[in-house]
């Protein structure tokens, strides 16, 4: 099965968007996630399953992009040795 790419990268999705250079990186999500917290309400602060979901989600992103560099090394042994090959 393949999936193929629906919209570009510059494509906005419609009048208004936002438009993002880049993927959100782990120090971007790191700034959003504690300017929450610097400007929650203290009289109702987040509830503990929202932060703990977050939290999570700033983990997924680091493994993830730690999977990724490691599938790189072994795309760029692969091609190596395809090269080699011919």
């Amino acid at each position: 099965m393949t999936i193929d790419q629906t919209t570009s990268a510059g494509d906005t999705g419609g009048s208004g968007a936002v438009q993002r250079k880049g993927p959100l990186g782990q120090d971007a999500f790191m700034k959003l996630l504690l300017t929450q917290l610097q400007h929650q309400d203290p009289t109702a602060p987040q509830a503990d399953g929202e932060f703990l979901a977050q939290l999570a989600q700033f983990s997924t992103l680091e493994q993830l992009q730690a999977m990724n560099a490691k599938l790189d090394v072994i795309a760029g042994v692969f091609m190596a040795a395809d090269s080699e090959v011919r």
